[in-house]
């Protein structure tokens, strides 16, 4: 075994937001479970990373619940459950040191948000020397209000706002930022297919 899934964040605590009815793809957990379930047939680690902000009130801290993974996925015995506080899956955790215990060595990566926790974990991923694979299709965020747009929009004021980054341009932004330099971009099917190939 030298390959890992890291799913990032597929958590309730989105589903608790306002903002969750404009998230890019709304079934993110039926693409998540087909990574998990190829994973596991290929006998690869998958790892599970939830954003916890204890103390902070809102959906992300623990207290309320929220944090947790989503209903629709399962957690096998054995497979790790880390809590990360800061953006990426690695600074808060022990996530390298359970990687390089295991000798993993390539990462394919998946979860909430394509542009915020998974872009920053592929970066940083890429940058420890990990061969890292996104799974874009897998991966789901939100609007981006403009910097300049004033705080607390609500989900119809930032729609409406044509400074508003959609959610599909987030997404290719992160596919552009990302291939070539630390992450190669894939598809579930893809993976999927190039799996079958190595039976």
């Amino acid at each position: 075994m030298t390959r890992a899934l890291i799913v990032i964040d597929v958590q309730e605590s989105f589903r608790a937001r306002p903002l969750w009815e404009t998230t890019s793809d709304l079934k993110i957990a039926d693409r998540v479970n087909r990574l998990v379930r190829l994973a596991r047939r290929s006998g690869d680690l998958v790892v599970w990373v939830l954003h916890s902000e204890p103390g902070s009130g809102d959906v992300f801290d623990p207290a309320l619940g929220h944090v947790r993974l989503m209903e629709e996925l399962e957690r096998a015995d054995g497979e790790p459950l880390i809590h990360k506080t800061s953006h990426n899956a690695f600074t808060t955790t022990n996530l390298r040191q359970l990687l390089t215990e295991r000798g993993i060595r390539e990462l394919t990566v998946c979860g909430i948000r394509t542009e915020q926790c998974v872009e920053t974990t592929a970066r940083l991923a890429g940058d420890f020397g990990y061969r890292v694979t996104v799974a874009i299709d897998a991966t789901a965020t939100n609007p981006i209000p403009h910097p300049d747009a004033p705080a607390g929009l609500s989900v119809a004021e930032l729609l409406a706002d044509p400074r508003t980054l959609s959610a599909e341009e987030v997404i290719r932004r992160t596919e552009y930022a990302l291939a070539g330099r630390f992450a190669t971009i894939a598809t579930v099917d893809r993976l999927e297919a190039a799996a079958e190939l190595q039976v």
